[in-house]
């Protein structure tokens, strides 16, 4: 097995952290299925987008909405969005760790939930609603105003306080979609 002496620069005389910190891993087909966390927190595949992750991401949770609300109730929704946010912290604490980056754009699980979060809190949206509320959300995460961007800095690292950073963002800005959803159904 090889030494991890490299990882710590104190072990070598005149040793630097920034020659000793390892390198970032970049995500691929082969990463995603290497793991478990992987394929979850890559948005089963969604997350390799090379253009705008995030929005192909978002964009896979709503098609998956579509689909899951064919099968399950109101209910079992909420269930199903609750585990997933449980799966959802782990997978992303592992794989922002074996990708060693503290929150990797390839990580798309937190845009799934999150968004799901919001479509499940507006039933019964038509497409239009809901075309609505993806806009919103889109443009929350996106450009992170206010909550959303300290909520993106609160919460930092490789291990499960990183992994709740990574999904807290974004349940932040599915709380203010969800806020400028509710102002305007009541104007």
């Amino acid at each position: 097995m090889p030494s991890a002496d490299h990882l710590h620069p104190e072990s070598h005389p005149g040793g630097d952290a920034r020659a000793a910190a390892p390198l970032p891993v970049r995500a691929n087909g082969r990463f995603m299925l290497s793991h478990p966390a992987h394929l979850v927190a890559l948005g089963f595949g969604s997350g390799l987008s090379p253009v705008a992750p995030g929005t192909a991401g978002t964009l896979w949770a709503w098609l998956s909405w579509l689909v899951l609300q064919q099968y399950l109730n109101v209910a079992q929704l909420g269930v199903v969005i609750a585990l997933s946010a449980g799966v959802g912290w782990w997978a992303c604490t592992v794989t922002a760790r074996h990708l060693n980056t503290l929150d990797p754009s390839p990580i798309v699980w937190d845009e799934v939930v999150a968004f799901w979060l919001v479509l499940w809190l507006v039933l019964p949206a038509g497409l239009v609603g809901q075309a609505v509320a993806f806009a919103l959300f889109r443009f929350f995460d996106a450009v992170k105003p206010g909550p959303v961007a300290w909520a993106d800095q609160a919460f930092k690292g490789l291990g499960p306080r990183g992994g709740f950073g990574v999904m807290f963002d974004d349940l932040v800005a599915a709380f203010c979609t969800l806020l400028v959803i509710a102002l305007w159904r009541f104007w």
